[in-house]
């Protein structure tokens, strides 16, 4: 689990059967089996050095994130470790699945921050944002300032904090993006799901309570 806050800025290497993720001295130390964050992708340490670790990446997570594509460039990443229960929750609750990927649609620089606007490839998402909801891009936690009816264009605002100590600042039109949708919302869907089905299921309702009744089931 993670918060979306961003510790350091390393890049991406392609190597056998997985990635060599490097820059990592900011969140060290690390340990063998550790989860990390990159750019919101949870993967494990599986071998350490000084200031890199490799990581093994399945099909899946090259398929549905951005990873294969930077690593074959050696792209810029978003680090952050996973979170200790002692830890301040700053952000939002991260689970580092990503749900799938969006194209950077326009990037306006204003006078005391940036906004950045956002297209999900998979439409069926857009269901999850919402206006002052908090979605994670590129596993950073940001806030939707506003969003189209059907929530798959969106737009946040990056204060210069977070435009410099991320990867943001390199974004360009046309780039991808991996996002991660709120955990609640998922939650709150399964919830209201699940009582569509119950609603709609006959009732069993409980016999009339009468001495009749208790006498039949051996009550005298």
């Amino acid at each position: 689990m993670f918060t979306g806050l961003v510790q350091a800025v390393g890049r991406l290497q392609k190597r056998a059967g997985g990635v060599l993720v490097e820059g990592c001295s900011p969140i060290a130390p690390l340990q063998i089996g550790d989860s990390v964050a990159v750019d919101g992708v949870c993967l494990t340490a599986a071998e350490l050095n000084h200031d890199s670790f490799h990581a093994d990446v399945s099909e899946e997570t090259l398929a549905r994130t951005t990873l294969g594509a930077k690593a074959a460039r050696g792209g810029v990443v978003n680090l952050e470790p996973a979170l200790r229960l002692s830890d301040r929750l700053g952000g939002h609750l991260v689970s580092g699945h990503v749900d799938g990927c969006g194209e950077v649609m326009a990037v306006e620089s204003l006078r005391h921050s940036w906004h950045l606007d956002v297209r999900w490839h998979e439409p069926r998402f857009g269901r999850y944002v919402c206006e002052k909801a908090s979605i994670a891009i590129d596993g950073i936690s940001l806030t939707v300032a506003s969003c189209a009816a059907d929530g798959v264009c969106f737009r946040v605002a990056v204060i210069p904090h977070t435009w410099a100590a991320t990867s943001l600042n390199h974004l360009n039109v046309g780039d991808r993006v991996n996002l991660e949708v709120d955990q609640l919302a998922r939650y709150a869907e399964r919830l209201l799901d699940a009582n569509r089905v119950h609603a709609s299921e006959p009732s069993v309702t409980s016999p009339d309570l009468s001495s009749e009744w208790l006498a039949a089931h051996g009550w005298h």
